[in-house]
């Protein structure tokens, strides 16, 4: 009789490890999606939409609350939380989550940098100097990242291994047949000259071969001024394919700019479910790709 309970109180055990939910704090949904197609029995919560700035975010207590139950956080790192995710971490006491900590996973380390400064200072506006954070859309990257996220998921809830090393394995099959069809789809991108709003889209026209001759903000981070927008006002269509602004901005200047030049405009999300249909990291590059291609049809 005691040996069939401690079988059963063992199997109980086992199974409460199996199904405990892993608590993840990502500081954007697009980590947010990506840790759910890696651990998708655990609690996730985003600190930001894809409608906010997530360079100006407020240390609320209620984000203190979530960091303070959080094993894993995820955030892009290379500053771009650099106003806010350090007061949390501070102000949570949590631990698990401080620098240096497993629970910390910053995907900038698994990313190739783009713009990467040796100095900067407040005269060239919002630089960061370990490069552009917008990693969610360094495509070629991801995939890295899924096997540096499988690994700290793993390394943090060995319980789980099994499912985080098979849901990873789905996602990078899945995300190299995408980058395929991405590459086939946008061949005729390369080449493309367009009028961007800040650098959210750095990595994505990278990897397509587009470069942004210009920019509506007159320093990174600082918002468009009627005097720098004078200046662009002389772009033609010869000289640009189009204007994009990300789905999160202000327009005001996009049209003004649009209507004095006659470039055609699209809107691309920042991040993940910042336009319809963009609910996962690849349906967010397929949305952006495909408001491009539009943009060689206006």
């Amino acid at each position: 009789m005691l040996s069939k309970f401690f079988i059963v109180s063992g199997l109980l055990a086992t199974s409460f490890a199996t199904n405990a939910s892993l608590n993840v704090f990502t500081c954007q949904p697009d980590w947010a999606a990506l840790v759910k197609q890696h651990a998708p029995n655990a609690k996730i919560f985003s600190a930001t939409t894809a409608m906010q700035d997530p360079h100006y975010v407020q240390a609320r207590p209620s984000l203190i609350s979530k960091m303070r139950k959080a094993d894993l956080v995820v955030c892009s790192g290379a500053e771009l939380e650099i106003g806010w995710l350090p007061e949390l971490q501070r102000q949570s006491r949590n631990s698990k989550v401080q620098n240096s900590k497993d629970g910390l996973f910053l995907v900038t380390d698994f990313v190739d940098m783009l713009d990467s400064h040796d100095h900067i200072d407040r005269s060239m506006g919002d630089v960061h100097g370990h490069g552009n954070p917008h990693v969610q859309f360094a495509v070629a990257d991801i995939p890295k990242v899924s096997k540096a996220l499988v690994e700290r998921l793993a390394r943090i809830d060995p319980d789980n291994q099994a499912l985080y090393k098979g849901s990873g394995l789905k996602f990078r099959v899945g995300w190299r047949k995408n980058m395929t069809r991405w590459q086939s789809l946008s061949g005729n991108l390369k080449g493309m000259q367009v009028v961007g709003y800040h650098e959210t889209h750095r990595y994505l026209y990278e990897w397509l071969g587009i470069e942004q001759v210009a920019d509506l903000e007159p320093k990174p981070g600082l918002s468009p001024t009627v005097a720098h927008l004078n200046t662009l006002s002389s772009i033609s269509l010869k000289k640009a394919n189009g204007i994009v602004y990300s789905s999160h901005q202000p327009t005001d200047a996009t049209r003004w700019l649009s209507e004095r030049t006659g470039l055609p405009v699209v809107e691309l999300a920042q991040s993940v479910g910042g336009r319809p249909n963009t609910a996962t990291l690849a349906t967010l590059i397929d949305d952006s790709i495909a408001q491009l291609i539009s943009l060689q049809r206006k």
